[in-house]
């Protein structure tokens, strides 16, 4: 029997070694060549379809393709493929052996979506309305607080008047006659694959599957309409810049009674002038003078709730950092706040009199290697 078939590869028009794609692409145009419904009184197209259909089944089953490549038609069971290409006469499971994924590629390069009988949501279930998106400025230490901003954005509300059915108060929406109620309605087409049947979305209805006869005219039959929303969204403290907020439910409204959307805010936090953030902690430099470095003395720190009054030790040096804690940005949803830290920067006086010259070099000649201890150390490693 082998004999008379001719080589799978050489049905197809392909090499040895083609790959998947290039099968399945000789496979398709051998289907658009040969199929019985391109050449109705063609007994002969009709025995090369099957012909392809077979050869299709072995080359694309990998098991069965390894064996045909070692052993030729020896590899295969002859009784296979006896009943693979029968029943041409339309697209049943029957009629095309090879992967039905492929063949629904070539249906929809024909007819677009909608072939195969593929299910469709019901159009009058409850949907839920689309989030909104908004954003809001705030301060650093607006964001360190609880604080409340005002929000206004535009958004769909259920229609007043006729509360979202889209008909005029005292009538109602009536079942489309052309779909009735699905929203969908057959088409026949006719191609030179034979005559199909598919789906489309109702003109008469826009899917809905129902008609307004008498529309509201408050929102022109769509049920909704636009307006502007005002709310005052309270930001909870610790908020960081670039965050964002959900408000349930305040999005737009839902379509056939389902619910609300959410209206999300994006938080901006200017930068201050005194205040740095990292995480929950904040970070301050605070100016002192030589002289409160080198005797020591209270300073007052600048923090998120106030100015609070700190002993800094004598011999303070330039650069030293105070850790405050618990004084930080309070941690979102817990009762837990970051630490302040306070870097210390001695201010180096300016514009100095021939008086105050003076005084500062006679002070430092009175200085010796007790007083500066790190310069001395820096002295003996260059000796």
């Amino acid at each position: 029997m082998a004999d008379n078939k001719r080589d799978y590869y050489e049905v197809l028009g392909v090499q040895k070694g083609v790959s998947d794609d290039e099968l399945k692409k000789a496979y398709r145009a051998m289907v658009k060549k040969y199929h019985p419904d391109l050449h109705p009184d063609d007994k002969e197209a009709e025995e090369k379809m099957k012909e392809v259909n077979e050869a299709y089944d072995v080359l694309s089953d990998k098991e069965k393709r390894a064996k045909y490549d070692q052993f030729g038609f020896a590899g295969i069971d002859p009784s296979y493929g006896a009943g693979q290409g029968g029943g041409f006469g339309g697209f049943s499971s029957g009629g095309f052996s090879g992967d039905f994924g492929d063949i629904g590629d070539i249906f929809e390069s024909f007819f677009g979506g909608g072939f195969g009988g593929q299910s469709r949501s019901n159009p009058n279930a409850p949907r839920r309305g689309q989030d909104i998106k908004t954003s809001v400025q705030i301060s650093f230490l607006e964001a360190c607080k609880d604080t409340g901003v005002d929000v206004r954005v535009n958004r769909y509300e259920r229609c007043p008047d006729c509360s979202g059915t889209g008909a005029r108060a005292g009538t109602s929406a009536e079942t489309c006659p052309s779909c009735r109620g699905s929203g969908t309605v057959r088409v026949t087409q006719r191609t030179p694959l034979g005559v199909f049947q598919t789906t489309k979305t109702c003109d008469r209805c826009g899917g809905t599957g129902k008609v307004i006869n008498s529309p509201c005219p408050t929102c022109s039959g769509q049920g909704r309409i636009r307006k502007v929303f005002s709310k005052n969204v309270k930001i909870p403290a610790g908020i960081d810049d670039g965050q964002t907020l959900r408000v349930t439910g305040e999005g737009d409204c839902g379509i056939n009674g389902g619910p609300n959307g959410d209206l999300i805010i994006r938080v901006s936090v200017r930068p201050d002038e005194v205040f740095e953030r990292e995480g929950f902690d904040v970070y301050t430099e605070v100016p002192i003078s030589y002289l409160q470095a080198a005797l020591g003395d209270e300073i007052t720190i600048p923090t998120i709730d106030g100015n609070i009054k700190y002993r800094i030790p004598a011999g303070t040096q330039n650069g030293d950092t105070f850790h405050l804690r618990g004084q930080g940005i309070p941690k979102l949803n817990r009762n837990t706040r970051g630490d302040h830290h306070a870097t210390i920067r001695v201010v180096v006086p300016k514009n100095l009199t021939k008086k105050q010259q003076d005084l500062l070099r006679a002070f430092n000649d009175s200085l010796d290697d007790r007083n500066s201890p790190e310069k001395k150390k820096f002295s003996d490693w260059f000796k």
